[in-house]
């Protein structure tokens, strides 16, 4: 980066540029972070596109096929049927989520009391492993809510939701906003905090209720949040894997199979470069989404 400084002096310009270079340092630390970034997320990608032109079984010989990995993936209802289920999850999800955080934020930043030990009550299963939690509310949803179901005398939660292909789903997106609010939670709580209490005194003395304050004054000034939720919770559920494995293992049949399920099935299963041709494809999906979002919020997405 250079800079330049001009000195009048006497009606005539002389110009003097002083050069400010980057310190050699900063490149030194910024190696070992490109280098791990390069060795293990750049170069396995590359490969395994690479691999998903041919018919690789992860091992041994292979041979190049082109495109037909790719042109099979659009005929396949399982492939299909895993993508549906994803993004309908995926939205589903952050809905709930983002509508419970936002909620539970604005009772925590009330003035009510133990409002500090509440907060940290309600980020405990963010820290908690999805596998854990998912395998507890396994037990829950085949034993316990059975149990309830039977003793209240409600029919439909006298058998398991996980067992049941078309309520499945349901247990899946309860679970996952357990562990997703809090941290949904502790940015509502900052977009919330960072609202000047002048703006609800005035608001208060021109006459408006609660209702009216926080549909009119408070949603508008954290708008930048919600965007900032809405975009990191949708890529994070697309993802999602571990608290399916725990509860339905993807069943009952692939009701619950999602993209990233199969992805990892087809590996263990020998299918390498036909998942790897999935993964590809739902690589390029992520982005197209990322993209969109960004287009659609820019200018809107400002946390000031």
């Amino acid at each position: 980066m250079s800079t330049t400084t001009t000195i009048v002096t006497g009606g005539k310009a002389a110009a003097r540029r002083s050069t400010r270079r980057v310190e050699p340092i900063y490149y030194l630390f910024l190696l070992p972070t490109l280098a791990l970034f390069t060795l293990a997320i750049t170069v396995p990608g590359i490969i395994g596109i690479f691999f998903s032109f041919t018919d690789s079984i992860g091992l041994g010989e292979w041979n190049f096929t082109g495109l037909t990995n790719y042109i099979a993936i659009f005929s396949d209802p399982a492939i299909l049927q895993a993508y549906l289920f994803t993004f309908g999850f995926s939205v589903a999800t952050v809905i709930v989520v983002n509508v419970a955080a936002f909620l539970l934020a604005v009772g925590l930043t009330a003035q009510i009391r133990f409002k500090k030990a509440l907060r940290t009550v309600f980020v405990i299963p963010m820290v908690i492993s999805g596998i854990i939690i998912a395998y507890v509310f396994n037990f829950l949803f085949s034993n316990s809510v059975p149990q309830a179901g039977a003793s209240l005398g409600i029919p439909w939660l006298e058998t398991s939701l996980l067992a049941n292909p078309d309520l499945a789903w349901v247990a899946i997106v309860i679970v996952t906003a357990w562990q997703a609010i809090p941290g949904t939670l502790l940015i509502y709580i900052a977009g919330l905090l960072s609202v000047p209490g002048d703006v609800y005194e005035a608001a208060g003395l021109d006459g408006a209720s609660k209702t009216q304050q926080l549909l009119r004054i408070t949603l508008p000034l954290v708008a930048g949040y919600v965007v900032i939720n809405i975009i990191l919770g949708f890529k994070g559920f697309l993802n999602a894997y571990d608290i399916i494995v725990g509860l339905t293992g993807g069943g009952p049949g692939t009701a619950t199979r999602s993209v990233a399920m199969s992805i990892i099935l087809g590996f263990n299963g020998g299918d390498y470069a036909y998942q790897m041709a999935n993964a590809a494809l739902f690589f390029i999906v992520a982005i197209v989404i990322s993209l969109l979002q960004l287009s659609l919020t820019r200018g809107r997405n400002t946390l000031s």
